[in-house]
């Protein structure tokens, strides 16, 4: 995730001053020339890509390990600014990924919003920031969103501040992922909340480690085995690896010891965190969440085979998404083969 250059946004935004007409505010900033920053947010990211490939020596004889590594990017929205602040940087950050989609560029994928969810500002304007997204969505329908929501606790925030924030990211903010989700069951009528998250395929990023130590939430207080019994989508992740120094192997293990997970079950916990990654193209599995049958055109193959069938080897070719669940699937039976 990363924050890319919008001080010039911000400058035309306080200039201009907030106007609660999404669609007004929207077009003065665009007027005054907010589509001038797209450029340095583009090549914010495919300057530390360049710079990542020399100090790696990708391409040589010396290449990194590392250089097999591919990465996108997640725009980031400080949500702990003024109106008028956010509204801008968002509207920048969708400009900006709509246009390196539409440029077919390996680099921003989606957007976020970050900082404190129990800040002042984040728990004053959080429905108005969830507006904002409603609107800029049906404006910019195929940028991917995923928003940090539940991050919180009882004693962070008042009562009331534990009852919407799931669900206005989803209902309002067109949320396809949620970062945390801790707060899930302080939500109004969590049951149907949790049923919805299911049957809309919202998956949820699970952070053990880091819920722990910012919110002091871990084993049966941490609502992951809800999740999972809700039939909720969830994959794990690490939050921050270099505030918690911790890796993703870390919280694999976490989780295995701490909810007796099996094989089967880290398994699918890998392929969930495939299944909903801002990759174009279609799944290789031909249900969502449901890691039993691939797509059509790749069914009866053995998957992650070296040579699939001209049909599969077609539609993975044609694909990023099926491509990066195939070698997924090539990764595990290379190392289910060793036991």
């Amino acid at each position: 995730m990363q924050t890319p250059p919008y001080e010039h946004a911000t400058q035309l935004a306080h200039e201009i001053g907030w106007n609660p007409d999404f669609a007004l505010f929207r077009q003065a900033l665009l007027d005054h020339g907010l589509r001038d920053e797209v450029a340095a947010d583009r090549e914010d990211v495919q300057t530390a890509g360049t710079d990542r490939r020399q100090r790696e020596q990708c391409g040589t004889p010396r290449a990194a390990p590392a250089c097999h590594v591919e990465v996108r990017y997640i725009y980031q929205i400080l949500r702990g600014a003024s109106p008028e602040q956010v509204f801008a940087q968002t509207l920048l950050g969708f400009e900006t990924i709509q246009a390196s989609m539409d440029a077919h560029e390996e680099t921003w994928v989606g957007i976020n919003f970050v900082m404190p969810e129990d800040g002042f500002i984040s728990m004053r304007d959080y429905s108005l920031h969830m507006k904002m997204l409603d609107y800029l969505h049906s404006v910019y329908p195929k940028v991917p969103i995923s928003l940090h929501a539940g991050e919180l606790a009882p004693g962070l925030v008042p009562p009331e501040g534990l009852r919407f924030h799931i669900r206005q990211a989803v209902e309002w903010g067109h949320a396809e992922r949620i970062g945390h989700g801790v707060d899930i069951m302080y939500e109004a009528d969590a049951q149907a909340l949790l049923k919805e998250l299911a049957v809309k395929h919202v998956m949820v990023e699970i952070n053990l480690s880091s819920n722990e130590g910012i919110l002091g939430i871990k084993g049966a207080e941490h609502p992951f085995p809800l999740y999972r019994a809700a039939q909720v989508p969830v994959a794990l992740s690490t939050d921050d690896e270099g505030v918690s120094r911790i890796d993703l192997t870390h919280e694999y293990v976490r989780a295995a010891l701490d909810y007796h997970l099996s094989y089967r079950d880290l398994k699918e916990l890998a392929r969930t965190g495939m299944e909903h990654n801002f990759l174009p193209g279609e799944s290789l599995w031909a249900a969502p969440d449901v890691f039993v049958t691939p797509a059509a055109a790749c069914k009866g193959q053995t998957l992650g085979t070296e040579k699939p069938s001209p049909g599969c080897k077609a539609f993975l070719d044609g694909s990023e998404k099926a491509a990066a669940q195939w070698e997924l699937e090539r990764r595990f039976r290379a190392f289910e083969a060793k036991f």
